[in-house]
């Protein structure tokens, strides 16, 4: 029997074995051969984290890199939950970071503040060290900082996406697995009111067996190029020169979990990708009047309106993710997820299930009905923790929820809802998108990067 490629258990020699039948059409897809290969070795010393639970910690000496529109907010939420010792503040422009620190300060704690230089968030780790380092910095800031963080001795927590390449997703993977610190990329989505509905009942098996997913992330930001020092002023330069689906996570990460993705069930496999022509953005920036850099209207915007991605599982299982901010259109991210016995999805909320919902096979279940069912399957932490997180804020609380689980999760040395090789996986579609729309759709192979373990990791547990 032909072993196969995609197994992660297949030993070297017998895949270059295997590889000899199918030499011609495995010329056709030069990534597979290096993607398997690269990943069957561990550092020694280094520990598989996929379930991993640091220890106990009963104060979260926390710091944080970024206080930007959104640092700002994890900032003062982040020194709203009990268990947090909030000791520094980074900003590579000062009158930011000693706002956030004020803010902190406010709500009692006493951060020192760094700013100044590029180079301040190295000072800050090595003066306060840090439990744990929250990361809200430009994407290309994100691996090298999380590496520093725990080459430090903390764990880190990094916006979304959590590298910007393949090798620095490596880099990440393989100093956690060294340092025994966790490595979160914050996927807040997750965290949201039908997300957890919809993770609660798929567990429940309501479904059935799960066969495919949609997600998205199609949301109108031109305007941000008008918005002067803000996330425009850096994302703007990435549309310009980078092709492909440059942001999956945010409706790729609660599929993912729904599937248990790296997780015992199943797991990424491979990708293709195509992106529509490039017409939006270079539209904008001659028709507006507003740019916050002229050199936006010289820039010749390579990145397609809309990038469509197909990811095909382990299991044969399909996910359609789509991404989008340039065309005017509605926002939405898809959440769909379908099983044998019908479908859920969000962006207006609807399910059609054989046996629970009205008339499933003429239209879906929406308003009151959707609503009743979704009640009766209220994820037990949105039930206990909800209303604070609306009270609190952050996309509707999903933010407040998500760090209140982090440092939950520290204090009580629980292993985190989100583990680094997760974070990885899911960022992987950015540069593995890239590659498949320059090759006009060839299939781009995921690396494994729990090296086999995943098989051996527990799903997401319904936690209360």
């Amino acid at each position: 029997m032909i072993p196969n490629p995609l197994s992660p258990t297949t030993p070297r020699r017998n895949f270059i074995k295997a590889l000899g039948g199918f030499t011609a059409g495995l010329a056709a897809i030069p990534a597979l051969a290096q993607a398997q290969t690269e990943t069957l070795s561990r550092r020694a010393g280094a520990q598989y984290r996929g379930d991993y639970a640091a220890p106990k910690l009963d104060k979260v000496k926390v710091a944080i890199i970024g206080v930007g529109a959104r640092g700002s907010g994890h900032a003062s939420q982040l020194a709203s939950i009990e268990g947090v010792d909030f000791v520094g503040v980074c900003d590579i422009v000062e009158e930011r970071a000693k706002k956030a620190a004020a803010g902190v300060t406010e709500k009692g704690h006493k951060p020192k503040v760094f700013s100044g230089d590029e180079n301040a968030w190295q000072k800050m780790l090595a003066e306060v060290r840090p439990d744990a380092v929250f990361i809200a910095t430009p994407w290309p800031l994100h691996a090298p900082m999380c590496v520093a963080a725990m080459k430090a001795g903390a764990h880190a927590f990094s916006e979304v996406p959590i590298a910007y390449t393949i090798d620095e997703m490596w880099d990440i993977v393989d100093t956690s697995e060294a340092t025994g610190r966790h490595c979160m990329m914050m996927e807040n989505v997750n965290y949201g009111a039908e997300e957890l509905t919809y993770l609660n009942m798929v567990r429940q098996g309501v479904l059935g067996e799960l066969l495919h997913g949609e997600a998205a992330y199609l949301h109108p930001l031109c305007g941000q190029m008008e918005n002067g020092d803000s996330t425009g002023s850096w994302r703007t330069f990435q549309y310009a020169k980078r092709n492909g689906n440059l942001y999956p996570t945010h409706g790729l990460g609660p599929v993912a979990q729904y599937m248990s993705l790296a997780r015992t069930e199943d797991n990424f496999a491979r990708l293709v990708s195509f992106s529509t022509p490039a017409k939006g953005r270079n539209l904008y920036a001659q028709k507006s009047t507003k740019l916050s850099n002229p050199e936006f209207k010289n820039l010749d915007f390579k990145g397609g309106d809309l990038n469509t991605s197909i990811i095909k599982t382990v299991l044969g299982r399909t996910i359609m993710v789509q991404w989008d901010e340039t065309t005017p259109r509605p926002y939405t991210r898809h959440n769909l997820i379908m099983g044998t016995n019908g479908a859920l999805a969000g962006f207006p909320n609807r399910m059609s299930i054989e046996g629970v919902t009205k008339n499933h096979d003429q239209g879906w279940a929406e308003g009151d009905e959707w609503k009743a069912i979704a009640d009766k399957y209220e994820h037990p932490y949105f039930k206990r923790m909800g209303e604070l997180g609306k009270k609190m804020g952050g996309h509707g609380g999903m933010d407040f929820l998500m760090l209140y689980r982090i440092i939950e999760c520290l204090r009580l040395g629980q292993a985190l809802d989100q583990n680094v090789y997760e974070g990885c996986f899911w960022s992987a579609v950015g540069p593995l998108s890239e590659k498949s729309v320059k090759e006009d759709g060839m299939p781009q192979v995921f690396p494994d990067f729990t090296r086999g373990n995943w098989k051996n990791t527990k799903p997401l547990g319904i936690i209360a």
